[in-house]
């Protein structure tokens, strides 16, 4: 199978990242308004600027931190994608996976080159536990297709 099924997933996931960023935080507003109840508490769009990496870690906040976070992430992109087309060329399920995260991973490039941080819009809670982090559709991407590469990658091996 081509490697269609990764640069198509990669593609939709990085449009879909950027189309709810701009449509959320600067559509609806959110850039001012920092707060919108959708269905409290399970979903609240709350503005947030990631400088760091998962949770705001490792939030230097220097213009030096935001480029080596850029550079790391295509790093990681390409080493993905290298990865998933030596070992599982043949496996679409892996190159939906692989796509999910490297465009995931360059919808938040997009915006740290852009903006110097990643949006982050989403908020979750639920059942008593107050979630205080937001998130974005790219993390979301990221995470899924993540986890697809680990559920996947024992099916998806060629036979020696």
């Amino acid at each position: 199978m081509r490697s269609y099924v990764l640069y198509l997933a990669a593609f939709v996931a990085l449009i879909i990242d950027q189309a709810t960023k701009i449509g959320v935080v600067f559509g609806l507003d959110l850039v001012n308004r920092l707060r919108l109840d959708v269905a409290p508490p399970l979903l609240t769009f709350r503005y947030g600027e990631n400088r760091g990496i998962n949770f705001g870690l490792f939030d230097g906040g220097s213009d030096a931190s935001r480029w080596a976070l850029v550079v790391i992430s295509l790093v990681i992109c390409v080493a993905v994608f290298l990865w998933v087309r030596r070992s599982h060329g043949q496996s679409w399920m892996m190159q939906l996976c692989a796509g999910l995260v490297i465009g995931g991973a360059l919808g938040n490039v997009v915006d740290r080159v852009l903006y110097g941080y990643v949006l982050d819009f989403l908020n979750m809670s639920c059942c008593g536990v107050n979630n205080p982090f937001v998130f974005n559709v790219a993390d979301i991407f990221i995470f899924a297709g993540a986890a697809g590469l680990i559920l996947f990658e024992g099916r998806a091996k060629k036979p020696a």
